[in-house]
C-alpha cells in the first residue's frame, strides 16, 4: 500500500512539473518512463531480454542521439547500480572464472592508450569497445533470472524478422547483398550465424508438431537470409557449428526408427535440390572463388581475398613496430590508410575507401594493443568457450539433457562469434560480451545443481 502510494505521488509530481515547463506535451512520456523505470528496478531481466531483441535493429536509429536501446541501456544500468548499491543484487553475482581475463585485457587497453599514436582515435575506439564489455557485466548482475531458452530463442526471432526485412525490401540490401538493419552484409551475416543454432535448438526441443514446423520455417528464414548476404565466412562458420550440433545431438539420431529415417531421407531428398535452386548463383560463385586459397595468396583472382591478404602484412608490421602494448586502439586503419595496399584496392571501388579496419579481431588487437593484450583476448574466448563444455559435461552427469542441449547451442553462438572475427573487426560487439558472461552463469548454475546434489546425499 505504502509503495503504491509512493509511486503514485511521484507520477503525479513528475507529471505536473512536465505539465508546467515549456514542454507540457512531455508528460505523458515522463509518466511511461517512471513506469518503465519501476518495472526493470522490480525485474532488470526483463531490461537485459528487450536489449537482446533491440540489437538487430540497432541500425534504424544509426546516428540518432538518442533510440530506444540507448535509452533502455542507459535506464537498466542506473537501476542495476543502485540496486547493487542498497545490496539488493547480490555481489556474488558478478563471480565469474572470466575475471582473471577481463581484467587484464583492460588494464593492458589503457596502457597502450597512453601510448597511442593518435589519442583521439584510441578514445573513440575505446568508447566502442567499453560500450560492448558494458554487456558482460549487465548479464552478469542481470542474466541469472532470466530463461535462457526464451533469451535464445527471441534472438533467434528477432534476426528472422530483420531477415524477412531484408529479402522482401530492395532499401535494405547494397549492392545486392542483404544487410538487413545494418551498414554490411558480413555483420548480417554474423547475426544470422548467431542465432541459426537457438533455431535448431528451439526445433529439436519443440513440444509440438506445430511448434517445431514453425521453426524449423524460421530455420529455413535464416539461411535465406544467409544466402542473400553472399558471405562465404558466414557459410564457413554455419558448417562448422552443424558438425558440432549433429555430433552432440547423434544420440537422437540413433533413436530414430527405420520408418521414420526413410521418410527423413525422402525429405531431404525433396528439399535439397529446391535449395540448390534457390541459392543466388552469384553466392555460389562467391564459394567457388574460395579454390584460389589452394593457389596461395599471390593469386588475387578475387580482390576481397586480395584485399584480406594485405591486412595481414599491414597488421604484422605494425606488430614488429610495437610488439608489446602496440600502435594504440583504433590506429590500423590509419597505418592502412598509408600503405600502397589502400590505394591499389580502392581504386576499383565505385566509393575509394582508404580508411579500413583489420577485418580480423585477433589481428587487429595484436598490431592495436600488443601481443599481450592480443593473447589474453584469446585465452578470455576460449575459456568462455570450455565453461560452456564444462557446463555441458555436468548437466549430462546430472543426466539433465534439456540443459545440456542449451548448454551446447549457447556455446556455439559463441562459437560463430569467434570464428567470425577471423573476418571481422567486431571486439566491442553486444552478443560477444552478453555470451561470455552466459558462459559464466551456465556454467554456476551446472555445478550449483552438482554440489547441491553431492550434499543431498
Amino acid at each position: 500500500m505504502r509503495m503504491t502510494l509512493g509511486v503514485g505521488v511521484i507520477l503525479g509530481m513528475a507529471a505536473f512539473a512536465a505539465l508546467a515547463s515549456p514542454w507540457p506535451f512531455l508528460a505523458p512520456f515522463v509518466v511511461l518512463g517512471i513506469f518503465v523505470a519501476a518495472a526493470l528496478y522490480r525485474h532488470p531481466a526483463w531490461g537485459l531480454f528487450g536489449l537482446t531483441l533491440l540489437v538487430p535493429f540497432e541500425g534504424l536509429f544509426k546516428g540518432s542521439g538518442f533510440s530506444a536501446a540507448k535509452l533502455l541501456g542507459l535506464a537498466l544500468i542506473a537501476v542495476l547500480a543502485v540496486r547493487f548499491l542498497l545490496q539488493q543484487t547480490p555481489p556474488q553475482h558478478l563471480r565469474s572464472s572470466l575475471w582473471r581475463f577481463v581484467i587484464p585485457f583492460v588494464l593492458l587497453i589503457v596502457l597502450s592508450l597512453l601510448y597511442t599514436e593518435n589519442l583521439s582515435v584510441s578514445l573513440a575506439n575505446l568508447r566502442e569497445l567499453a560500450i560492448g564489455m558494458t554487456f558482460f557485466v549487465i548479464t552478469l548482475l542481470a542474466g541469472r533470472a532470466l530463461n535462457l531458452s526464451r533469451l535464445y530463442a527471441g534472438i533467434a526471432l528477432s534476426v528472422a524478422a530483420t531477415c524477412l526485412i531484408a529479402l522482401l525490401s530492395i532499401k535494405y540490401q547494397a549492392g545486392g547483398r542483404a544487410i538487413g538493419l545494418l551498414q554490411d552484409a558480413n555483420y548480417f551475416a554474423l547475426l544470422i550465424a548467431i542465432a541459426v543454432p537457438a533455431a535448431v535448438l528451439m526445433a529439436v526441443k519443440g513440444s509440438s508438431v506445430l511448434a517445431r514446423l514453425f521453426w524449423l520455417a524460421i530455420t529455413f528464414l535464416l539461411l535465406a537470409g544467409m544466402t542473400k548476404t553472399d558471405s562465404r565466412s558466414g557459410l564457413l562458420v554455419m558448417v562448422i557449428c552443424l558438425a558440432i550440433g549433429i555430433r552432440h545431438h547423434w544420440w537422437r539420431c540413433r533413436r530414430i526408427s527405420p520408418k521414420y529415417f526413410g521418410f527423413l531421407m525422402l525429405g531431404l531428398v525433396l528439399v535439397v535440390p529446391v535449395l540448390r535452386y534457390s541459392v543466388p548463383e552469384d553466392y555460389i560463385d562467391r564459394v567457388k572463388s574460395l579454390s584460389v586459397l589452394k593457389s596461395g595468396v599471390n593469386a588475387y583472382q578475387d580482390a576481397s581475398i586480395g584485399r584480406r591478404a594485405s591486412y595481414l602484412l599491414v597488421g604484422r608490421e605494425m606488430i614488429g613496430e610495437n610488439p608489446l602494448l602496440g600502435a594504440g586502439p583504433g590506429t590500423f586503419p590509419l597505418h592502412y590508410a598509408q600503405s600502397g595496399y589502400a590505394k591499389a584496392f580502392s581504386a576499383e571501388l565505385v566509393n575509394p575507401e582508404l580508411y579500413r579496419r583489420a577485418h580480423n579481431t585477433y589481428l587487429e588487437i595484436f598490431a592495436e594493443m600488443g601481443i599481450p593484450a592480443g593473447m589474453v583476448f584469446m585465452l578470455l574466448i576460449i575459456a568462455g568457450l570450455g565453461n560452456f563444455r564444462r557446463a555441458r559435461q555436468g548437466f549430462l552427469q546430472q543426466q539433465n539433457r534439456p540443459a545440456a542441449d542449451l548448454a551446447v547451442h549457447l556455446g556455439l553462438g559463441l562459437l560463430s562469434i569467434a570464428l567470425f572475427m577471423l573476418f571481422l573487426s567486431t571486439p566491442n560487439h553486444k552478443y560477444l560480451w552478453m555470451f561470455l558472461a552466459l558462459s559464466s552463469v551456465v556454467r554456476q548454475q551446472a555445478e550449483a545443481v552438482q554440489t547441491h546434489g553431492k550434499h543431498g546425499r
